[in-house]
């Protein structure tokens, strides 16, 4: 009975992979028509497998077909790539003789044709750079056009060739000593392009509004200098725009711009005052200060020079100057000694004294003071400059020279400061000291006519 239960299991099994996915709706109900079921299956596989015999031997054929005509295929290709390699050899002993044919007909010819090359690829690099490009542009690339042809393809250039890289070379010379105007487009401040007549001087310089300009052989464009040179230049520039003739100073650049981009980067006046810091501020106030003072005291002693001067001509004493105060103690003291009115004048005199010499003293101290200043200001400037040599080494000696520059520009805000101040400190000084002397003569006057008086 195990037996039969196995054999019947093998038998499921085998019809299932008969049918190739199919399920069995119900399991047999007998071994006959399980034995049936199996039979059918066999004979159905039997008919497949015959099938795919025939489509095997069908495919057969055709693949050693195929493998024909590949075959037949690679010895054509074969034939053909020995058939070229011949014809190449062939042409390469044709060329040969071709290129030596050429070079003995060329014979001096060939020294003139490389030397035409050479000359049409620095013209080319020439006239790239060259400001005469801003008003005749297009030079170049007929230049570079012809040393490229006679160098890549071994062209001969032509008659015509010749002549115009003749004419461009005279013209580029001509060029150079005129002096020409022209209407293009101009890049100004904030990007924006505007028409303008543009000056060129030659081979150096384009000039627009009185201001330089820049060209940019890349874009071919001409752009206003965001930085121009100082006034004594830009002046030159505007004399020479308005003129129409004669001769007019200008300030040339003969290396097409290199000068003039240094002089841009120089810092302006208000650069390097800013460049002093913190101490250059502090030089600056104080001097401000002491220029205040100055106009002030200057003021107030003219205006009591001329009221001293006019109590001079008076013989009736008025409040309004120190010597018509110092006259009236005469005054206010009729009966006295002449000792003793001595005494009063003196104490008048010096009770006008701070009046007459006020402020000059803080004058005095800010000369003193300023270039002290200044010397605080360069010491910090070298201790922060030695500090970055210290850091960065002295590979670069323009981080050294700017640096030693900038310190330097607080000694030169303190002397700036400190001259012209001692120079109004004594000027105001012997101001004051001509008043006092005034004061003190008319003293001893009233002091000889009273003791005249008591003798």
């Amino acid at each position: 009975m195990k037996l039969l239960t196995k054999m019947t299991k093998m038998a499921v099994f085998a019809a299932g992979l008969g049918f190739a996915g199919s399920s069995l709706a119900a399991e047999p109900m007998d071994l006959d028509s399980l034995l049936k079921t199996l039979e059918q299956g066999k004979a159905q596989q039997s008919a497949e497998n015959k099938q795919r015999e025939q489509e095997f031997m069908a495919r057969q054929n055709e693949q050693v077909q195929m493998l024909k005509d590949t075959q037949a295929k690679r010895t054509a290709m074969l034939n053909e790539s020995e058939r070229l390699e011949t014809q190449f050899e062939e042409n390469e002993v044709k060329l040969a003789n071709l290129t030596g044919t050429l070079s003995n007909r060329m014979g001096s010819l060939k020294e003139l044709f490389g030397v035409l090359q050479q000359v049409a690829g620095d013209s080319s690099n020439k006239f790239m750079t060259s400001v005469v490009s801003a008003e005749l542009p297009g030079r170049s690339n007929f230049m570079d056009e012809l040393a490229q042809k006679m160098g890549s393809t071994s062209k001969l250039a032509s008659i015509d060739d010749i002549e115009k890289v003749w004419f461009e070379l005279q013209r580029e010379m001509t060029e150079q000593g005129k002096v020409s105007r022209f209407t293009t487009d101009v890049i100004v401040e904030g990007g924006s392009k505007a028409q303008k007549e543009v000056m060129r001087v030659g081979a150096f310089n384009l000039i627009a509004d009185g201001k330089y300009l820049e060209y940019t052989p890349a874009t071919n464009t001409i752009s206003q200098l965001t930085r121009q040179p100082s006034s004594r230049y830009t002046a030159t520039a505007a004399d020479l725009q308005q003129a129409n003739s004669g001769v007019v100073p200008f300030a040339l650049d003969p290396t097409g711009g290199s000068i003039l981009g240094l002089l841009v980067q120089a810092p302006d006046t208000e650069e390097q005052v800013h460049q002093g810091g913190t101490v250059g501020y502090i030089i600056l106030g104080v001097g401000l200060i002491a220029l205040l003072i100055a106009l002030e005291r200057f003021v107030s002693l003219m205006i009591m020079g001329s009221k001293i001067r006019r109590q001079l001509k008076d013989t009736v004493a008025r409040d309004d100057n120190p010597l018509g105060r110092v006259m009236k103690v005469k005054d206010q003291y009729p009966d006295v000694a002449y000792d003793t009115l001595e005494l009063k004048l003196s104490e008048a005199i010096i009770r006008e004294m701070p009046k007459i010499t006020r402020n000059l003293t803080l004058i005095k101290i800010i000369s003193v003071v300023a270039p002290l200043l200044g010397l605080l200001g360069t010491v910090t400037g070298m201790i922060n400059t030695f500090q970055a040599i210290t850091l960065f080494g002295t590979g670069d000696p323009k981080l050294m020279a700017g640096g030693i520059s900038q310190a330097l520009v607080t000694t030169v805000l303190g002397l700036v400061v400190a001259i012209p101040t001692v120079f109004l400190y004594t000027l105001l000084n012997t101001r004051s000291k001509n008043m006092l002397l005034i004061l003190q003569e008319q003293s001893a006057g009233i002091i000889a006519e009273r003791s005249e008086k008591g003798a």
